[in-house]
């Protein structure tokens, strides 16, 4: 473990980034107990303060997990894929709003990763997942449903159809696809967009998972694809107009 540190820089993200390199390369396994506060201490030559905030920002990222009493300390978190959706859902939501993507540009993203799905799942959903895309469907068709359950649905539509792939990275790294950029599109394209279209894409997609037919979900996800880019040039072409209604 690297122990030298920069005066010159955070010593608490050093010293965190050091025993977070540790645990990827292997030298710090699943469950092992890391050295105590005072042992780490003396290692890198700083105070107990400076090694709790270290120990602080580990936990955050799920690295690591305390635990009391005599045998208790600091050890090595075994980490799951479904702990660390939040963080990439946020993650990719601060990067979006921070760096103003456009919206074509993260529907594109968007889409290109959700079609590498699309064969998986229609090769491998199971029966709950292809009822949740049914029953997201029929919730879409009720009238009166507002908006905001609507987009909720259109998430839910969507991580049912990722999730389909049976594979839980590619599940991992679409949490951010699906859950951070869907509702943007969502709250963009919301005043433009027929709900009945969208119901009838969605619809053709389960059909084609359900039939186990790849080319078809493939293409009925790339019809969904350009009818939301559509509707999004729509919506910012009416915002620059001033062509869209007070309430907006």
């Amino acid at each position: 473990m690297k122990t030298e540190l920069d005066e010159n820089k955070d010593l608490s993200a050093q010293i965190a980034e050091a025993i977070r390199d540790a645990i990827i390369e292997g030298n710090l396994i699943v469950d092992q107990r890391l050295p105590s506060e005072a042992e780490l201490c003396e290692k890198f030559d700083v105070g107990r303060s400076t090694v709790r905030e270290a120990l602080k920002r580990l936990a955050a990222q799920n690295l690591i997990r305390t635990q009391r009493g005599a045998t208790g300390g600091a050890f090595v978190n075994r980490m799951s894929f479904e702990d660390a959706y939040d963080q990439q859902i946020t993650t990719s939501t601060l990067l979006l709003s921070m760096n103003s993507v456009d919206f074509e540009t993260a529907c594109e993203a968007r889409y290109a990763l959700e079609r590498s799905c699309a064969p998986l799942s229609a090769q491998r959903r199971t029966p709950d997942q292809l009822a949740t895309m049914r029953a997201e469907i029929h919730r879409q068709s009720q009238p009166g449903l507002t908006d905001e359950a609507f987009c909720a649905s259109d998430v839910a539509f969507h991580r049912a159809l990722v999730d389909g792939a049976g594979n839980p990275v590619l599940s991992y790294q679409l949490a951010g696809a699906v859950e951070a950029m869907q509702p943007l599109m969502n709250m963009i394209t919301y005043t433009q967009r027929d709900r009945e279209r969208i119901v009838g894409l969605h619809t053709e997609i389960t059909d084609a998972i359900e039939a186990q037919i790849p080319e078809q979900t493939d293409a009925s996800l790339q019809k969904l694809a350009q009818y939301t880019i559509e509707m999004g040039r729509s919506r910012l072409s009416a915002t620059a107009t001033g062509k869209t209604s007070p309430s907006e």
